[in-house]
């Protein structure tokens, strides 16, 4: 249960490409909460080691990116792309790193920047490590031929030349890594509604989201 008083957290959990950041922006939008992308905090240390030549899969490396992480200084478009987004892969499966983040998503969770009536957080353990309190937890999720279209078309329209078939072999092992971690795997979290938008657009998937989220803050 959530502390008395305390300002509503809704979760949002699920793997790449399954429309969750979307989903999670138009949601603070519409309820006037305060939304915090966590993956990009893991994003931006995979971006950091990669950055220095450094071995995401060192802890050593991976904890002291971390521990002196500024976001502010890192281009939001240098963290959208696939060998960063399997950087942080492997930066996210480190305890200790997970560790020396969970502190900073706990406390924008429990206080979130003014004038927000609430918060959103939108990763892989929110409802499961970060959250597990949270008054509303959805899990969001796609099958992996739409997911890998998605990307594609995503990257496409950046005029980015991408095989459709490789984007899907990437997330498919990027899904094993994330499940099968010891550290904080991907999973639905108990009590989170499941939301499957193979086959729903953005509209239809924060129509869905809405009753849900409207049901629990009554």
């Amino acid at each position: 249960m959530s502390a008395p008083g305390a300002l509503p957290v809704i979760a949002i959990d699920g793997p790449t490409a399954s429309g969750k950041g979307t989903l999670a922006r138009r949601i603070a939008d519409h309820y006037g909460f305060a939304y915090l992308d966590t993956g990009a905090l893991y994003r931006a240390v995979g971006y950091t080691l990669l950055k220095d030549n450094a071995d995401p899969g060192r802890e050593g490396n991976a904890l002291a990116a971390a521990r002196a992480l500024d976001l502010s200084r890192i281009p939001d478009d240098a963290l959208r792309n696939d060998t960063v987004g399997a950087a942080a892969s492997r930066v996210a499966a480190i305890p200790a790193v997970r560790e020396a983040l969970l502190g900073f998503q706990r406390r924008f969770a429990g206080a979130p920047p003014p004038p927000a009536r609430g918060a959103v957080l939108d990763g892989r353990d929110i409802g499961t490590v970060v959250c597990p309190d949270a008054r509303v937890k959805l899990f969001v999720t796609a099958d992996a031929k739409t997911r890998a279209r998605r990307r594609f078309l995503e990257f496409q329209a950046r005029g980015m030349a991408v095989d459709e078939g490789q984007i899907r072999a990437d997330l498919e092992a990027r899904d094993r890594r994330d499940m099968e971690r010891a550290a904080a795997p991907l999973k639905q979290a108990p009590g989170a509604h499941l939301l499957d938008t193979s086959q729903l657009d953005i509209e239809a998937a924060f129509a869905a989201a809405c009753a849900i989220i409207d049901q629990a803050l009554k």
